[in-house]
């Protein structure tokens, strides 16, 4: 199991807002958790500013400068939003048995939308990309 999981959502959250949250707690499955907490209690827009602003600061106090990347971030929000329109789940950890896709076979589902590799492009990191070859909506 996951160790973010021992966090009630509350505890999860503020944590990774001001960056106390240790880094090895934040896994890929913790990134979904995180888009879909925002998206929940902020709605699409502002969870996508929100997770941007505070993953770029989370990486930067932990020391990882060059690893936030926008383009992955906008497209990952995209995404859980995506399947958040098609839940039946209250909660993430239902939500994320819903559609293990997200989780296992993340990567073929931004292959899906990007013909290009937005995981190692520099402009992609600093800037959001949008999808070349299948839209989010």
């Amino acid at each position: 199991m996951e160790k973010h999981r021992n966090l009630s959502d509350i505890e999860f959250s503020a944590r990774f807002a001001n960056a106390t949250l240790r880094p090895k707690l934040f896994t890929h499955e913790a990134h979904l958790r995180l888009a879909w907490l925002y998206i929940k209690n902020h709605g699409l827009e502002t969870a996508i500013d929100l997770a941007c602003t505070q993953i770029k600061h989370f990486a930067e106090s932990n020391g990882a400068f060059d690893k936030f990347n926008k383009t992955l971030t906008v497209a990952a929000i995209r995404a859980v939003y995506h399947f958040m329109l098609k839940s039946e789940s209250a909660t993430f950890h239902g939500f994320i048995k819903e559609f293990p896709r997200l989780k296992h076979n993340f990567k073929a589902l931004m292959a899906a939308h990007y013909g290009f590799d937005i995981y190692r492009s520099p402009k992609a990191k600093k800037e959001y990309l949008a999808p070349d070859l299948l839209p989010f909506d």
